[in-house]
């Protein structure tokens, strides 16, 4: 059976009130995992040679990892020793709306010297990221964002889990948040240009840091992209994808000489077994400017620093859409959905400012769209653009339904979706998770520019009543 769409995870907590949310409990007897994530300054060598000053998560870039076992109920502490307001979004992970962390839709942006509590039930296993939601083009920029993996309850494990970050970043001096409406920094091959250290965990070319592996060892890799660029990942021999966006994928076959395409918020996990006594590299293959910086050695025990061999001139790319096993599922048997939306996806001169649009409106100027709980949603994303727009919904996961017009045979469950320029996704999701959310391109410029729409329930009354005079800024 394939995944099914997100559970309402918090539906027989109880729940009680801290400050201007409302923090669910724990059931009883479920195990309680704590964190405390404090968001300070701090100085990251990113590169040979480079050093910046960073915004982080408890000192390092990424922020620590938040691992937990499936069933467990996470509560996590953010306090705010920077000296702006902050946020953090579990992001792809369907958390009650109370904990989604975005500034002024489900709670006030932390200040500066404050705290604020975020709490929900682990049911849903698989591999999701947290970040600032408060001018996050920016404070993303900055490494405010770490890896959110829920291991499943009963399941064998590998015997070697690794977390892969992916990232680029500016090499000091610039701003690419304030550049990019005010001096054309929306043009893509500007762009390409400042960003020019591509980092992996927060380490760049010869800095990052080894997979160590043995023969016979079994190997997941939790591929994250917090970047604002897709990155084409090579694994050299076979493998296979397993999950994507935190959700299983039905059968997967082996793949071999093939290209994973990363965009910007999503999540691949791939699976494979170490069958040679020989080292390797994982390297990117796309156009990307900077690709000889995103090489993440993999050191296989007893090789004597022998490597494998590999014919980059036979890769191909994956593509998602037709891979694993077709399944009936319950989204694509639906005759007749509540809420049919199409959002064309375009960019216009604001002024002598570039935004981004859908439906030719800016964030401010769009309604919210509105759902009940129990609804059945279709959403129709068409790219009139030409740089592509990885689309994220917040609280759900939705099941890709048809590319340009053909059906996709794959059951394929996600919660970010590439639509590169001239294309049209259709997605499909129900509303089972009551709630005030985002829908937004993870091009987080983008969606700092105006790509992003409110998606409320109308059944649903939120403990969280924006204030007139707060700081809050969602994108």
């Amino acid at each position: 059976m394939p995944p099914s769409p997100s559970p309402s995870p918090e539906a027989a907590a109880d729940t009680v009130q801290e400050g201007t949310a409302t923090l669910p409990q724990p059931k009883a007897g479920q195990p309680v995992k704590g964190f405390t994530l404090i968001a300070t300054e701090s100085n990251w060598k990113l590169a040979p040679g480079v050093t910046q000053a960073v915004w982080t998560y408890n000192g390092t870039v990424p922020g620590q990892e938040i691992r937990v076992t499936q069933g467990d109920f996470v509560r996590i502490t953010l306090k705010n020793e920077l000296s702006v307001p902050v946020t953090i979004h579990w992001h792809g992970y369907p958390v009650p709306d109370g904990s989604d962390g975005v500034p002024g839709l489900t709670q006030d942006a932390v200040k500066p010297g404050e705290t604020y509590t975020y709490g929900f039930s682990a049911d849903v296993a698989g591999t999701y990221w947290y970040h600032s939601h408060q001018e996050s083009s920016a404070q993303v920029d900055k490494g405010l964002y770490g890896a959110l993996i829920v291991e499943p309850k009963s399941s064998e494990q590998p015997d070697k889990d690794f977390t892969l970050i992916l990232d680029e970043w500016m090499n000091a001096g610039g701003d690419a948040h304030s550049a990019h409406g005010s001096a054309g920094m929306s043009d893509e091959e500007m762009m390409a240009a400042m960003y020019n250290i591509y980092t992996v965990n927060g380490k760049s070319g010869s800095l990052i840091t080894p997979l160590e592996t043995k023969p016979g060892d079994t190997v997941r890799l939790r591929f994250i992209n917090a970047g604002y660029r897709s990155h084409g990942i090579h694994i050299p021999g076979e493998f296979r994808v397993v999950s994507t966006d935190g959700q299983d994928i039905a059968e997967p076959a082996v793949l071999k000489d093939q290209i994973v395409t990363i965009a910007p918020g999503e999540r691949y996990d791939v699976e494979l077994t170490i069958d040679s006594q020989k080292d390797f590299t994982i390297d990117a293959h796309d156009n990307n400017k900077y690709n000889d910086q995103l090489v993440i050695p993999v050191k296989v025990s007893g090789s004597n620093g022998e490597k494998m061999e590999v014919q980059h001139d036979q890769l191909t790319a994956f593509d998602l859409l037709k891979y694993g096993k077709p399944a009936e599922s319950e989204l694509s048997k639906v005759q007749k959905f509540a809420l049919e939306y199409t959002a064309v996806l375009n960019s216009k001169m604001n002024g002598n400012q570039l935004v981004y649009t859908i439906n030719d409106k800016v964030f401010s100027e769009l309604p919210a769209l509105q759902v009940k709980t129990g609804d059945y949603v279709k959403l129709t994303f068409e790219n009139k653009s030409a740089v592509d727009h990885p689309m994220h919904v917040h609280g759900h996961f939705f099941q890709v339904l048809e590319k340009n017009g053909v059906k996709v045979e794959s059951t394929v469950m996600k919660d970010t979706v590439l639509v590169k320029p001239g294309e049209k996704i259709v997605v499909a999701f129900k509303a089972d998770n009551p709630g005030n959310w985002m829908i937004h391109c993870h091009e987080l410029h983008h969606a700092a520019g105006g790509m992003a729409q409110q998606l409320v329930y109308t059944d649903y009354k939120s403990s969280y009543t924006p204030p007139t005079n707060a700081a809050n800024k969602p994108e």
